[in-house]
């Protein structure tokens, strides 16, 4: 259950595709050498914690423990804190490395379909698409310059975005297909922003944290090489 260089989101699709209530990795810190981080997955979230290896001991919070089969068989009996919720979990399953990693969100399916036996074109219809992510971000305006919180969802190719969160109706969904550049943005008097730059517009976003506004730029990055990717291929197979 020790994933080497998988990522935060990478980690996520798969306890949030394969895994269950309890179900667990580990894998190394993207932040230091000797820290490593415990993916545990509760009901519909995957939390992360962070592991330190001092040489002889893991320290996990204010316990220190021997070796990694001490630290999961401590916590398999009572339950780690989650969040500001007060969510419990317990490392219940490992999630193991016996099958091949993927090395996209989208190729889990495939992961899938290798641990139940049925195919990907069985799969991809119910399959979740795993490169998505949503939460709140604080968006200007395109008339008036003012900004206002709203729930953004990504899912496939298109960006959404809701009054809130408890809305079923979209206020705008825009098509990736049409973006050219995600990036930081440092115009605005506002920390933590960046720009989606569209033909007709470019959108200003900002997150509560860089870590947020981060991992929003590399998946929605991500998203862009991929769409690049399949277009350069179309137009392979079109040009022979």
């Amino acid at each position: 259950w020790y994933h080497d260089n998988l990522t935060r989101h990478a980690a996520e699709a798969l306890l949030l595709s394969n895994g269950q209530d309890g179900s667990y990795l580990l894998r190394k810190s993207n932040e230091k050498e000797d820290l490593y981080s415990l993916s545990v997955r509760g009901k519909d979230s995957v939390k992360h914690f962070h592991v330190e290896h001092t040489g002889t001991s893991f320290k996990f919070g204010f316990n220190e423990f021997s070796s990694l089969k001490e630290l999961v068989m401590h916590f398999a009996n009572q339950p780690l804190i989650g969040s500001e919720t007060g969510t419990l979990i317990v490392l219940k399953h490992p999630y193991p490395r016996q099958v091949e990693e993927p090395s996209i969100y989208e190729s889990v399916r495939v992961h899938t379909a290798m641990q139940t036996g049925r195919t990907e074109s069985d799969l991809v219809p119910n399959a979740p698409s795993l490169g998505t992510k949503e939460g709140y971000l604080i968006k200007q305006g395109r008339i008036v310059k003012n900004w206002k919180t709203r729930w953004f969802t990504l899912h496939r190719n298109e960006l959404k975005y809701f009054k809130d969160q408890t809305a079923t109706e979209p206020i705008r969904a825009l098509d990736l297909t049409e973006c050219s550049a995600v990036q930081f943005d440092y115009s605005q008097e506002r920390v933590n922003c960046f720009c989606l730059v569209f033909p007709l517009r470019t959108y200003y976003l900002c997150a509560k944290t860089g870590i947020e506004a981060d991992e929003w730029i590399k998946i929605l990055r991500w998203k862009l090489s991929q769409i690049r990717k399949q277009l350069e291929e179309r137009n392979a197979t079109l040009s022979s």
